[in-house]
């Protein structure tokens, strides 16, 4: 890509906390991109926090690429840490299989969220002839010591330390933890750390021993993207010490900026019941377990839910806010389904434009198109206004809006069935619709493939859905109501059309809701004496391979 194409998109601007303010993108190199993410400390099993910048870095390149550029991310894996090793000792087993374990339920988790954008994933231990040779370089230039075995940066010797985080030396000085009388100042860091008895280790020209944290950072950034590079991200609680390190260390090793732009996300901390902002999601406060959560709410409701505010602002977690938020991922597949019904096509096979400036939908004499070019520059201008995904968001919300508007308008379903060219103007605007939210990594596939839900919940709900009609048909209301409401826990909501009744919501915890309702109405229907009611749901269920078990205890259900 030459200088000339990237020229196009001069809006895009973003927010550098070096500078503290807005700023123009402008790669280093023109057309292309590297982007580095500080990844996980991989001793334990991934949570929620750990998926936010990955959330957002893979909606960023998704964007960049859209735009025209070469992107190259790199996402590193600490694999060796006070942390790992204890864990290891605790477990009896090697921290090598530590980390492999906590890497693969780290890279399960990032598949389930969507993020697949990752274009190399780093360790420290295959990079330890970098980091070795990094910290080399310091020593012989004078900006680090060797000490017992240790080896720490000399922050004295770098005028600029602290311009990250804005603190001066002197506000920094602690007590120097257990190795303060091995440094020449308390706020010198470690870059390499001597063995103790029983630990891993590698050779090095001051001994035996393992890298500091921050080293590892700078030596595989450098390894990857070079000694200078366009991004780094990462969460605001690694601003300092983390980043502020690795930019003096590797500023003072190359005499050259170490990164243009430093983004940097708001944190995820707990909504707590009183109601107040709690602390930061963090596995010491006992955060884990997200692939328990991704059972629960499906992958890209999480997406949704970190998506749909600025990156820079603090998210508050809670599972009941994921669930608020996904509900209007509902319009979307409700809109969906009805362009089926309309086409018979699926939006999931539609094929979009992929790249920024491709044939515009804006047609003079089309108002609606012309409307959705609109909210699709709209879109644009939000996602150039420093990736502002929850601006783009509400675009794509008044693009669907303006969609199904025009279904309404068109009578698709009435008068208006079959009528070509409105058709091609429906799949216009379908087409921009994945277009965009191609860019936010949103509906690349049914909400069923994406939240694992179990392919028995749709044959019980046209069971459900075929009861509720005979009832009605039988004017038996309160059956009918008894299944509308008994739906309602669930998460499913039924829509009636004039082509049927359809239904959207749940997720994977919704069948057992379902099943309840069922095995309660059956229950209403025999004490009423109403048998054929209660016989319907047991035989249909029968032939979908559910047996009900009636026991002094209740009803239960299995599969046959």
């Amino acid at each position: 890509m030459s200088a000339a194409s990237t020229a196009a998109h001069p809006s895009l601007q973003i927010y550098n906390t070096l500078t503290k303010k807005k700023t123009p993108f402008e790669p280093v190199a023109p057309g292309k991109v590297g982007i580095y993410l500080c990844g996980p400390t991989v001793y334990a099993e991934a949570h929620i926090g750990h998926m936010v910048g990955p959330v957002i870095f893979d909606c960023i390149k998704r964007y960049l690429v859209y735009c025209g550029y070469d992107v190259t991310w790199v996402v590193n894996i600490t694999d060796v840490d006070d942390k790992l090793i204890h864990k290891a000792n605790e477990r009896g087993i090697t921290m090598l299989e530590v980390a492999e374990e906590n890497i693969a339920d780290y890279n399960k988790n990032l598949s389930a969220l969507g993020v697949d954008q990752i274009d190399e994933f780093p360790r420290a231990t295959d990079c330890m002839d970098d980091i070795i040779g990094f910290i080399e370089s310091l020593v012989e230039q004078g900006y680090a010591y060797a000490s017992e075995g240790d080896v720490y940066f000399d922050v004295g010797k770098d005028r600029e330390y602290g311009k990250l985080s804005n603190r001066s030396l002197d506000a920094m000085q602690g007590e120097g933890g257990g190795t303060a009388d091995r440094k020449k100042n308390t706020a010198d860091f470690a870059l390499w750390k001597s063995a103790k008895p029983d630990e891993p280790s590698w050779d090095s020209p001051w001994g035996k021993g393992r890298p500091g944290w921050h080293i590892e950072c700078s030596a595989m950034s450098k390894k990857i993207l070079g000694e200078t590079f366009d991004i780094h991200g990462g969460g605001l609680d690694l601003v300092f010490p983390h980043h502020e390190n690795e930019i003096a260390q590797s500023e003072c090793c190359h005499h050259k900026p170490m990164v243009k732009y430093w983004a940097h996300n708001g944190l995820l901390k707990r909504d707590e019941a009183s109601g107040k902002i709690g602390g930061k999601m963090s596995r010491s406060e006992g955060a884990g377990g997200l692939h328990e959560l991704i059972d629960r709410q499906g992958g890209e409701k999480i997406r949704f839910f970190l998506l749909r505010t600025h990156y820079r602002s603090t998210v508050v977690f809670s599972e009941p806010a994921i669930e608020e938020a996904a509900k209007g991922l509902e319009t979307f597949y409700r809109l969906f389904k009805r362009y089926k019904r309309i086409t018979h096509a699926d939006f999931y096979s539609l094929t979009a434009p992929s790249k920024r400036g491709a044939p515009a939908i804006d047609q003079a004499d089309d108002p609606t198109l012309s409307a959705a070019a609109e909210r699709k520059q709209k879109f644009l201008a939000a996602m150039d206004d420093d990736f502002n995904t929850g601006g783009a968001i509400a675009e794509l919300f008044e693009l669907a809006n303006l969609t199904n508007k025009y279904c309404d308008e068109a009578d698709f379903e009435g008068k208006g069935a079959g009528d070509a060219a409105s058709i091609a103007t429906l799949t216009l605007l379908m087409e921009t619709i994945k277009e965009l939210s191609n860019v936010l990594g949103l509906f690349l596939q049914p909400p069923a493939a994406a939240g694992g839900s179990d392919e028995l919940l749709g044959q019980v709900m046209q069971l459900v859905i075929d009861l509720r009609a005979d009832a009605r048909k039988a004017k038996n209301f309160a059956t009918a109501d008894a299944i509308r409401d008994g739906l309602v826990p669930t998460g499913i909501v039924l829509e009636d059309r004039a082509g049927g009744t359809e239904w959207t919501g749940g997720n994977d915890g919704s069948l057992e809701g379902v099943m309840k309702m069922l095995i309660e109405l059956r229950q209403s229907s025999r004490a009423n004496k109403d048998f054929a009611t209660g016989d319907a749901i047991r035989d249909r269920l029968k032939d979908l391979g559910v047996v009900l078990e009636d026991r002094a205890g209740g009803t239960e259900w299995t599969r046959g």
